[in-house]
């Protein structure tokens, strides 16, 4: 039944297969010929198998263990430098018809507040982020035909893009909505957005199922074969991610893998992003009423192994973890990272934090002021670049110049002027003074000598006022 060619999603995420690669991982996992052998494989930096990883996972011999983080630490290195991409969701709308157990949102919730945004609130909304600096946005919305139909989430796109405040504006919207149709997608593309994002939850189909007891999420094919569908409506970015905490993890890994696998091997480009949520407290949702948490170890197993195993890819961890969580999975391959999210509908023009249209309690409360800060004393670039999109490096000519290594000749000077532009609008003195320590350093890991001395210029440039630009 496995073909990761089928587009039926009981074909390239298949059950028998996946329980045949735990099998197999489970059958290996002391193997230390195979695991040296899969090693040297990754260190080539071409990715992984789903079986391949999944006996990485498996194994719990310490000192693989550590070669697995240390060769996660590089390739991140190799393929993203010391750049970490940041970036704020904006909850639209916690309107929802499904019956999502791990969900706030979920129809039957009558404690939680519902609210939608109109378009005045969301220029308040989206000029209170750019205030704090933001450039890129994820846009979030529950799934709701009445109240949350497509041409609302459009126009809420354009009214997002139109706003241009001091010298704020966004530059990248990313979206995260339910699975719709080929010409729903196209209408999004046509919108201008950047990575079109789901997740999944869980790839197994009968927990899947009773996940979502009752809405059109129920239906496990129709959702898991939203990302070829927006594929074919021309949405060439898109961004895939489970639950972690609702099913046994090796399983998702693997599944997860699989349909990495799938749409290079359908579309010849794979995920732009794979997001590493784990369940959260939130208004009615206790999480340990779910039985298969992962613990802070796992978690950053996990994180490294997809690295491994699907080099190119960014990674996104959002606020859900901590800050002490955070610190240890950044270096072992995330390269996008939220910051002063409040993920409630309405949130970033409230004083307090708001709790009563949260989808989840956020673990990392800290300003955008103080993550920015916090990245660099620890050598990290914050970027604020959306240049690829902007620029039409999407889809297989982003990947393509990724995978090369050639993007580094783009990322690394726009991620030094966006830093640039954030430490002139919006950073404390403090933030402002290790940012210029940091910029004047990175500029001589510019590769190329005239791209380092145009950078240089519109540095100078930036300092005197002038904004976007971009490589």
């Amino acid at each position: 039944m496995y073909d990761p060619k089928s587009r039926k999603a009981e074909e390239f995420i298949c059950h028998e297969e996946v329980e045949a690669t735990l099998r197999y991982a489970d059958e290996n996992k002391d193997n230390v010929a195979l695991i040296d052998a899969l090693i040297a494989k990754a260190k080539l930096r071409k990715g992984l198998s789903h079986r391949e990883a999944s006996v990485l996972l498996a194994c719990e011999i310490p000192e693989k263990v550590q070669e697995i983080y240390a060769l996660a630490e590089q390739i991140k290195k190799d393929f993203y430098g010391n750049r970490i991409v940041m970036f704020a969701p904006l909850y639209l709308s916690n309107y929802c018809v499904n019956s999502c157990v791990y969900c706030p949102y979920h129809i039957k919730n009558k404690n939680i507040a519902r609210k939608k945004l109109t378009q005045e609130e969301i220029v308040r909304e989206v000029t209170a982020l750019q205030d704090m600096g933001h450039k890129r946005l994820a846009i979030e919305a529950g799934e709701d035909p009445v109240n949350n139909p497509i041409e609302y989430i459009l126009e809420c796109i354009n009214t997002i893009y139109s706003i241009k405040h001091k010298n704020g504006a966004i530059r990248r919207v990313n979206v995260n909505i339910a699975a719709t149709t080929v010409e729903n997608y196209r209408k999004l593309k046509d919108a201008g957005i950047g990575t079109y994002i789901l997740f999944q939850e869980t790839y197994h189909k009968e927990s899947y199922e009773k996940l979502h007891p009752a809405g059109p999420k129920h239906d496990y094919a129709y959702h898991t074969e939203a990302m070829d569908r927006a594929m074919d409506g021309g949405i060439d970015d898109v961004g895939l991610g489970v639950l972690y905490g609702l099913e046994l993890y090796r399983y998702e890994f693997a599944a997860l893998l699989m349909h990495a696998e799938h749409l290079e091997a359908v579309h010849g480009v794979g995920p732009h992003t794979i997001s590493m949520p784990r369940i959260k407290r939130a208004d009615d949702i206790d999480p340990t009423a779910f039985d298969n948490s992962i613990s802070d170890e796992i978690f950053a197993k996990l994180c490294a192994l997809v690295r491994v195993s699907v080099p190119y890819t960014g990674m996104i961890i959002s606020t859900r973890e901590s800050q002490e969580v955070r610190e240890k999975v950044i270096r072992l391959g995330v390269s996008q990272i939220s910051g002063a999210s409040r993920t409630s509908v309405g949130g970033y023009t409230d004083e307090e934090r708001p709790h009563d249209t949260e989808q989840f309690d956020v673990s990392d409360q800290r300003t955008l002021d103080e993550v920015v800060r916090w990245l660099m004393e620890f050598d990290y670039i914050p970027s604020f670049c959306t240049a690829c999109y902007r620029e039409g490096r999407t889809g297989d000519r982003f990947m393509s110049l990724c995978k090369s290594g050639q993007i580094q000749n783009c990322c690394h000077p726009n991620a030094l002027m966006t830093l640039k532009e954030y430490l002139e609008d919006y950073a404390s003195p403090e933030t402002k003074e290790i940012g210029e320590k940091l910029i004047r350093a990175e500029l001589n890991n510019i590769p190329k000598e005239q791209v380092r001395k145009i950078a240089e210029e519109h540095l100078e440039q930036i300092a005197n006022g002038q904004r976007d630009f971009r490589f």
